[in-house]
C-alpha cells in the first residue's frame, strides 16, 4: 500500500483564483474547472459574460487531463500526436460519451510525480488559455512549497 496526496478544495479554488487573475490580466473571459484525480469537479467558475458553453468544454478539457495524465493538446500535435488521422488513438476523442478532449487547455496536475488531477480552461485561444492554465499550476506549486511538495509547472505535460 502506498500513501497519496489529494487535490482539495482550498487548492482548486486556489488555482481558479490565478487562473482568472491571468486572464484579467491578458483580458480574455475563461471558464475553468479542476478535478480530482478521477475526473470529478471540485471547482469550476464561470467568469462573468464567458461563453455558456465554457464550464462543460473547461470539465472535458481537465477530466481528459487528470484522467490519460497528459496535456490535452498533445493529442492532436503533429507529427506524432496519437489522435491525429492514421494514429493509433484517432477517434478516441468519441470516448467517454465525448467527453475526452483532445485541444489546448487541459493539464495534469502532478505533485511529487504523481498525477493527482487535472485543471481545463476555456475561453481564449490555445496560447491565452495555455497561459491561464500554467499561471494556475505555478500558483499551487507557491502554495504547496512550504510543503516539500514539488508541482510540474509546464504546459506539455505527458507522464
Amino acid at each position: 500500500m502506498r500513501k497519496a496526496i489529494k487535490l482539495e478544495l482550498k487548492e482548486a479554488r486556489h488555482m481558479v483564483a490565478a487562473a482568472i487573475r491571468k486572464s484579467e490580466e491578458i483580458g480574455v473571459l475563461e471558464s475553468i474547472c479542476v478535478v480530482d484525480d478521477g475526473g470529478y469537479p471540485l471547482a469550476l467558475e464561470r467568469m462573468d459574460g464567458a461563453r455558456i458553453t465554457g464550464p462543460q468544454i473547461a470539465w472535458n478539457k481537465a477530466f481528459t487531463a487528470a484522467g490519460h495524465k497528459r496535456s490535452t493538446h498533445l493529442f492532436n500535435q503533429a507529427p506524432n500526436g496519437p489522435a491525429l488521422p492514421g494514429n493509433e488513438a484517432f477517434g478516441i476523442q468519441w470516448s467517454f460519451e465525448g467527453k475526452f478532449a483532445v485541444f489546448v487547455g487541459g493539464f495534469p496536475i502532478v505533485v511529487n510525480g504523481e498525477v493527482i488531477g487535472g485543471i481545463g480552461l476555456s475561453g481564449g485561444n490555445g496560447e491565452q488559455d495555455t497561459a491561464c492554465g500554467v499561471a494556475a499550476l505555478q500558483a499551487l506549486q507557491e502554495l504547496l512549497a512550504s510543503e516539500d511538495l514539488k508541482v510540474l509547472v509546464e504546459a506539455d505535460i505527458k507522464k
